[in-house]
């Protein structure tokens, strides 16, 4: 399997996603279809895309028949122009009916997400900041959707809560101010884990650099307060690493990155990226 995505994990999710959809049967195909008939299968780009999801559009079929294989012309990461075909596939034709929907969700979904991440990261081509995603992801499709994200040029941030430490404002809130949630977590932490912090004004960042924190994040912030908060935080630490997020846009994006920090996270890239046009044809054979 490609990186970032375990196989025992990807085939247990495509039994779901199946069940899902199949419930007791698909019994349009059943009422139309031949037992037994053979079919071939195309998958074609109808736009400008990267592609993403080749082995998990396979793996829909191959669960429904352990023989099915799919024949890709392209591979994940690949960019493709309308009119392409991306892969093909032949078999049981009943296996291609009632496989074709979660194929193509998925294939569709993810090459969105590819296709979002890399016009982030050509956006900000030539400087030193990097695109990463966040964890708002689909419940469910996390694993399919960061691998997304890698595919199309981008870095993965924490996976899950248990993941990393990221002490946001409402923890801050609780914990009594930036200083004392940071120590806390320095306690409490093992010695293998980083602690980022956010911060919102000079102050709170002095305090959470002051605290030893690894990482900052700058959340909200326009580009000029941006760069005026990176350029505090390089003179307090010059090896501080430093994070955006929130509001950012591809027309604005560069602007943050030539701010001068080293991660732009963008929640958009898994919440809001627009399903790739992609159709399947099926011919008898």
């Amino acid at each position: 399997m490609a990186i970032g995505i375990d196989e025992g994990a990807l085939y247990s999710q495509i039994g779901g996603f199946l069940s899902e959809d199949l419930g007791r049967g698909d019994i349009t195909t059943q009422a139309t279809v031949t037992p037994n008939a053979r079919a071939r299968g195309r998958f074609i780009a109808k736009e400008k895309m990267i592609i993403a999801g080749l082995e998990a559009a396979e793996g829909v079929f191959s669960t429904l028949d352990s023989q099915q294989q799919l024949e890709a012309f392209v591979s994940d990461g690949d960019e493709v122009e309308a009119g392409k075909v991306i892969a093909r596939t032949s078999g049981f034709a009943d296996v291609l009916l009632s496989g074709e929907r979660v194929a193509l969700n998925l294939l569709q979904r993810l090459s969105g997400i590819a296709t979002l991440t890399r016009t982030y990261v050509a956006a900000i081509e030539g400087t030193n900041a990097k695109i990463v995603d966040t964890r708002k992801t689909t419940p469910g499709l996390r694993m399919l959707e960061k691998y997304a994200v890698l595919v199309g040029g981008g870095r993965n941030h924490r996976f899950g809560l248990d993941d990393g430490v990221l002490i946001k404002d409402n923890h801050i809130a609780l914990a009594g101010g930036v200083r004392a949630a940071v120590e806390r977590a320095r306690e409490a932490i093992g010695h293998l884990h980083k602690i980022e912090v956010e911060v919102s004004n000079e102050n709170d960042l002095r305090e959470a650099i002051e605290a030893k924190a690894d990482i900052i994040l700058l959340d909200n912030l326009t580009p000029e307060e941006t760069r005026r908060m990176a350029d505090a935080a390089r003179g307090l630490a010059s090896n501080v690493l430093l994070e955006s997020s929130g509001g950012i846009t591809l027309e604005n994006v560069r602007a943050y990155a030539e701010a001068g920090v080293d991660l732009i996270s963008i929640g958009a890239l898994t919440h809001s990226a627009r399903a790739m046009d992609i159709s399947f044809k099926i011919q008898p054979g």
